[in-house]
């Protein structure tokens, strides 16, 4: 059972982790998709100002999200609907410029894979990256000797090493928090959760190429990947195109496999913006995958698919769901749900330290969500002294009770009520729980 203490010690735990990866030269792979984020600085205060520019005579309770957004009205509609229901997700956005004129913003980092790569560097871990935009904009940002990306002479080098071919796509990010207060005339209304909208206007991962330098370094060094991270196929809606892609990634993962046993191929899930798409990953990729991982709302959305009713309040139900997709759809190893809350694992723990690599993926997460840049070591420690979450305290109690735990593992969060930054989060997550997966150190 999981505790403070014990979290503290799987931490500490971490840093002989990475000096051991280093020394051996072990990388964590992580594909597919890399884009520029314009971080919005969005305050309720400039949002209801340009409610009573652009929609003064709206009704908030009624405002709902665009297809596509193409106008300020169409904006700020989508904007409301995302902030008053709490949740989290993406729209598309005919013209990146309304959000450019409409609030602030800085340069960030997008891409999940990308993203954990950055997390990973904080703490000195290495990864190997795989870009889609590869614009002068992103290769800035990971600038690092953490961060490699293969050449096409075969070689490692550094994101400034790489020659821009691709189209830059941008993604618009709106973080809004818990309690702040929309208002229109004389309406009023309280955000109940904080969350993210993300507004995204694509380009190059509309297709996401593959880069063959990336696949192919991989295959040829696979003893030397710990784990191979396969994500960002939402964005594709050609089936034709989506189809190639996943056949390519396929095989790619059969050559890696067969030259490394022991690495681990990992799936994080994302927001789809089509359900065929997802029905392909799923039934295409999941067989291949070891282990499979999403948040509780990616868990809804994709249980619906197979008219598998859940909870994701309850985690009985969520486990329930979790075990459907296992059993259904042929996940090798298990399947990680992340939540505010706390993070589960279900399925087969034989071969790697599935606590460590949750606590770590939970506290980086959590640092992000403090500070809103990637955590570095001092700053999760500082993490580390907060309590856990009491609801995340419950769930683990519940697995307990129902003497579950020779094949769930439920490690709460550290408790963060309102949380100033909610993207992100997933990705640092994502980029923690590679550094369980180990098994090439005893090669």
């Amino acid at each position: 059972m999981m505790t403070p203490d014990k979290a503290l010690e799987l931490y500490n735990g971490i840093a002989g982790v990475i000096a051991g990866r280093n020394e051996k030269g072990i990388y964590t792979a992580m594909g597919y998709s890399s884009n520029l984020d314009l971080l919005l600085d969005f305050h309720t205060d400039k949002l209801n100002e340009l409610l009573e520019e652009y929609i003064p005579d709206g009704i908030l309770a009624d405002m709902k999200p665009a297809p596509l957004i193409t106008n300020e009205k169409e904006l700020l509609e989508t904007i409301v609907y995302y902030c008053l229901h709490g949740i989290g997700g993406e729209a598309d956005i005919a013209d990146i410029d309304l959000i450019r004129s409409s609030f602030p913003y800085r340069n960030g980092m997008g891409g999940t894979a990308v993203q954990a790569a950055l997390a990973l560097k904080q703490i000195g871990a290495r990864s190997v990256v795989h870009l889609s935009d590869d614009s002068e904009e992103v290769r800035v940002q990971l600038d690092s000797p953490c961060i490699r990306v293969p050449l096409p002479d075969g070689t490692l080098g550094g994101a400034m090493d790489v020659e821009n071919t691709n189209p830059q796509e941008v993604h618009a990010i709106l973080q809004f928090q818990k309690g702040s207060v929309i208002r229109l005339g004389r309406q009023e209304a309280a955000i109940p959760v904080s969350n993210r909208l993300i507004l995204t206007r694509n380009t190059v991962n509309v297709t996401l190429p593959l880069n063959e330098n990336y696949l192919r370094w991989i295959e040829e060094h696979a003893r030397m990947v710990g784990s191979n991270v396969l994500s960002s196929f939402n964005c594709i809606l050609d089936p034709k195109i989506l189809s190639m892609r996943l056949e390519r990634v396929k095989e790619h993962v059969d050559v890696y496999r067969k030259k490394n046993p022991n690495g681990v191929v990992y799936f994080e899930d994302a927001h789809y913006h089509d359900a065929s798409v997802r029905r392909m990953c799923i039934e295409t990729l999941y067989p291949y995958v070891d282990i499979m991982s999403m948040n509780e709302e990616e868990l809804q959305y994709t249980l619906e698919m197979f008219k598998v009713p859940v909870d994701i309040t309850d985690v009985l139900s969520c486990l329930n769901g979790v075990e459907f997709l296992r059993e259904h759809c042929g996940v090798r190893k298990g399947v990680i749900v992340h939540t505010k809350d706390y993070a589960l694992y279900a399925g087969d723990t034989a071969g790697f330290n599935i606590e460590q690599g949750l606590v770590c993926g939970s506290l980086m997460a959590t640092a992000k969500a403090t500070y809103g840049t990637y955590g570095t070591d001092a700053q999760i420690r500082t993490i580390l002294k907060n309590p856990f979450s009491e609801r995340g305290t419950g769930c683990q109690e519940i697995i307990r009770s129902q003497g579950l735990e020779d094949h769930v593992v439920v490690v709460p969060t550290f408790y963060l009520d309102r949380p100033k930054y909610t993207i992100g989060l997933g990705d640092s997550f994502t980029g923690g729980m590679q550094l369980c997966f180990n098994n090439c150190l005893q090669i």
